[in-house]
């Protein structure tokens, strides 16, 4: 059976949503699907890039077959009622993926709002059994498949692993993302923590030497620079990768510690990519898959975190660097959205 995509224009090569997305289609075009639309693009301007996306969209509907399988993305904002509204006109089955809920992101108050946006498609793929849940209290009775984890496309290939990664202390722990207000305040606060067994490395976009809490050559934190989503991986080296958002180090506080108890960070994908098990808020979604594969280790308190990994053996560490260079593997390969796409497909 052939299934169809829709390709559009992505803005930026740093933002890991785009990265996301592009890499659904790889996989779905690897899987067999067709492009309907034109050749997928990363024009920076809005304007262009939006005017792109409504004829390359109108031209995919036009060649959308009658009863036919489409995979769509969620969200595609301003275009997504048009696809549906012409997929339905065309009788098609419809699958979503589902990158991000912004009623959950706390973006909108209206959820009923969205999920008819969402809940139109015959079958949609969510992050985890916590976000899968929030559509079974909203009464959502159209398949709902998991996918575990965001896979993560290279085309260079595994990123070689280190040689200084083999879990000696001081432990170097990476954190990779942009440095905005709220999102991840917090990290200024680590240097006014008790710790010895650990430094952290920094990737992203907008970190600001300014707001270093103490002199920085006393400080924990080094800075490595900003690469786009598809170079980062070959530039990270460290023996764990920290998945932390919010202003506190007590908890993952606020909106996007709340969206953690639901998403699956794109960044997790990125640290086991490379090879590093992953420290994790331990009421995050992605905590489940973490503990049950042993790909890493999850904490309630950054405070706590010194002495975790103080007790923590080589053995125990060794045995999730096992485990994460089987989870790479299956992650480069597009094998957690192969099998949720198929899933879906038996489905519908």
């Amino acid at each position: 059976m052939i299934g169809y995509f829709i390709s559009r224009n992505y803005k930026s090569l740093f933002n890991a949503a785009g990265k996301a997305k592009t890499d659904c289609e790889a996989i779905l075009k690897e899987m067999g699907f067709k492009n309907l639309g034109f050749k997928q693009s990363s024009i920076p301007n809005s304007a262009i890039g939006t005017i792109k996306n409504f004829f390359g969209i109108s031209l995919a509907l036009l060649r959308l077959p009658y009863k036919s399988t489409l995979c769509t993305q969620y969200p595609l904002n301003k275009f997504r009622g048009y696809v549906m509204f012409m997929a339905r006109i065309k009788r098609c089955r419809v699958i979503t993926i589902v990158h991000d809920v912004r009623f959950l992101k706390g973006r909108t108050g209206d959820a009923s709002k969205e999920l008819k946006k969402i809940v139109g498609s015959d079958a949609i793929i969510v992050h985890n059994n916590a976000m899968k849940n929030w559509f079974l209290e909203q009464a959502v009775d159209i398949p709902i498949i998991v996918l575990g984890i965001f896979d993560y496309i290279l085309n260079d290939g595994l990123p070689r692993q280190n040689d200084t990664n083999k879990g000696e202390k001081p432990y170097e722990i990476v954190y990779a993302g942009g440095f905005g207000e709220g999102k991840n305040s917090y990290i200024f606060d680590l240097d006014t923590l008790h710790q010895q067994e650990y430094k952290m490395k920094l990737y992203g976009i907008g970190f600001d030497y300014q707001k270093l809490k103490v002199p920085k050559e006393e400080s924990i934190l080094s800075y490595q620079g900003a690469f786009p989503s598809d170079v980062v991986a070959y530039r990270i080296e460290g023996s764990f990768g920290l998945v932390w958002d919010g202003i506190s180090t007590q908890e993952c506080s606020g909106q996007y510690g709340e969206y953690l108890k639901f998403n699956n960070p794109h960044k997790t994908s990125l640290y086991i990519l490379c090879g590093l098990p992953v420290i994790v808020w331990d009421k995050a979604a992605i905590s489940t898959f973490i503990l049950e594969n042993n790909l890493g280790i999850a904490i309630s308190n950054l405070k706590d975190l010194s002495d975790v990994l103080k007790n923590l053996s080589l053995e125990d560490y060794q045995n999730m660097k096992n485990n994460v260079d089987k989870a790479r593997t299956k992650i480069i390969s597009g094998g957690y959205l192969n099998d949720a796409v198929n899933k879906a497909l038996q489905s519908i």
